[in-house]
């Protein structure tokens, strides 16, 4: 599951890629320091565990993760913000299943 990510840098945001090749971003970043925040060293592994291992819920993620509920919970809503993950709430109960969308990452640069 490869995603390509950029920095939104002004009108250079949408232009296609010098070479011919149309790599189109489907992830846009404000900054390199928000990059660097949503695509840590601790949740790229994160999401790579919640693709092998599919969690049914948040808390059985935090327990195969060792990260606290609230922290881990706070993570994946700021990824499910950039598209990187779905967080399925069931109608029936509180319990949030959690599922990467993104694995891998590609970043282009301008």
């Amino acid at each position: 599951m490869r995603t390509v990510v950029a920095i939104r840098s002004g009108s250079r945001a949408n232009q296609a890629s010098s070479q011919g090749e149309a790599l189109t971003p489907t992830v846009w970043f404000a900054s390199w320091r928000q990059l660097a925040g949503v695509l840590s060293d601790e949740n790229r592994p994160l999401l790579r565990l919640m693709q092998e291992r599919q969690p049914r819920t948040v808390l059985e993620l935090a327990g195969l993760s060792g990260r606290a509920t609230s922290n881990l919970s706070r993570t994946l809503r700021n990824l499910e913000n950039f598209g990187l993950v779905k967080l399925h709430r069931s109608p029936d109960t509180r319990a949030v299943r959690p599922e990467a969308l993104a694995t891998e990452f590609l970043v282009v640069l301008d």
